[in-house]
């Protein structure tokens, strides 16, 4: 590792104010794809802490666009086996399907829109009282939508309790179904929890970061105490161990703070721009997100090139997202690859808090390593 560069050879940056968030470690560039896991839409903002009696995720927690595309995609396979029973050829078997279809999707469609709503109040109740509130609601919304249809005229031909009873069958399976999922989603939140605790902050870091103090000591107390500054408030958002989400402003302060420490030490070598919108400051995001990344790109493009390099950081608004890039140059020496922790640790908690509500990209362009996040304002 370098040695750190004389405490003279760049002016310290200005301190950004304090942020609230936590947990980090190095990432990998080592890969060259471009993988982007998740859609660029989303329903509804995710509120982290929403749990069960027994501390679980809610399985009422349905403000998601991937649970309602997977919704959407169960009831209308249930329905299109369903109706098959009662078609002659494909023409009627199309036929019954819309007609099924026009009463199910506002049905479903309300019920989704019910468990948002009320996800803060059903996921106190007890087990057994949220099965029934679930299916009491999906009795209620097939009638709901049943009525949609008697009032458009198109005839259901049927009386009231057939759909009230598909409601509450399809609800019941459904709400089955978010159970598991709510179920499935602790174990994968402690993993991401596990592996956020083990890549924190590298010892070599900090070594390097107390190193520079010692010797800024001597020379120059009033950025000593700066620097001294910047490390406690990284090694306090570290430490913390609250759960919520934080703004993409609180982020990219938390991250400033950290490329303050490394510029200290690289001096000239390290050439930061930052081209930040205010607009998608407000953005949700999960503790500790962007701290791991310039810290890759500080590593990875900065480190081991003699004449040091460039990472350049941006956030800005697109059709509704917050858009954010950090861009470093590579050297002509590759870095000793990583072992990929923070970038599979951010892609999880992205995952978990989002779900398919945002993208994460990462890829090569001649001399340049990219990461892009795209998340829901």
């Amino acid at each position: 590792m370098p040695e750190p560069k004389p405490p003279d050879a760049v002016n310290a940056p200005s301190r950004p104010a304090r942020a609230g968030a936590e947990g980090a470690g190095s990432a990998d560039p080592s890969s060259t794809s471009s993988s982007s896991l998740f859609g660029p839409t989303g329903f509804g903002p995710y509120e982290p802490g929403v749990k069960g009696r027994n501390g679980a995720v809610s399985a009422f927690d349905v403000c998601h666009v991937g649970v309602v595309l997977r919704a959407l995609l169960f009831v209308h396979c249930t329905l299109a086996v369903a109706v098959s029973f009662g078609a002659s050829d494909l023409a009627s078997w199309l036929t019954l399907l819309a007609v099924a279809a026009s009463m199910a999707l506002p049905a479903l469609l309300l019920w989704l829109v019910l468990a948002c709503l009320l996800k803060q109040v059903l996921a106190r109740l007890p087990a057994v009282a949220q099965w029934v509130v679930a299916v009491l609601l999906g009795a209620g919304s097939g009638a709901f939508g049943w009525g949609l249809q008697a009032a458009g005229g198109l005839g259901p031909g049927t009386t009231l309790l057939p759909p009230a009873l598909a409601g509450a069958l399809l609800a019941a399976a459904m709400f089955y179904w978010l159970t598991l999922r709510a179920r499935a989603r602790l174990p994968a939140d402690t993993t991401a929890r596990l592996a956020e605790l083990q890549s924190r902050i590298r010892p070599h870091f900090l070594f390097n970061t107390l190193n520079t103090a010692i010797t800024l000591a001597r020379l120059d107390p009033a950025r000593t105490e700066g620097l001294l500054e910047d490390l406690a408030e990284l090694f306090r958002v570290a430490l913390s161990d609250s759960g919520a989400s934080v703004t993409l402003a609180e982020e990219v302060s938390l991250a400033q703070r950290y490329l303050a420490i490394e510029q200290v030490r690289f001096g000239e070598r390290l050439q930061v721009s930052w081209e930040l919108d205010e607009d998608a400051g407000t953005a949700r995001v999960p503790p500790l997100l962007l701290q791991p990344l310039v810290e890759n790109a500080v590593r990875h493009g900065v480190e081991p090139a003699p004449d040091g390099g460039v990472v350049r950081i941006r956030t800005r608004v697109k059709r509704a997202h917050a858009v954010v890039s950090i861009v470093n140059t590579l050297p002509q020496q590759p870095s000793r690859p990583g072992n990929g922790i923070a970038l599979r640790n951010v892609r999880e908690r992205l995952r978990l808090m989002h779900d398919v509500a945002a993208q994460f990209e990462t890829h090569i362009d001649k001399d340049f390593f990219r990461v892009q996040i795209v998340i829901p304002l």
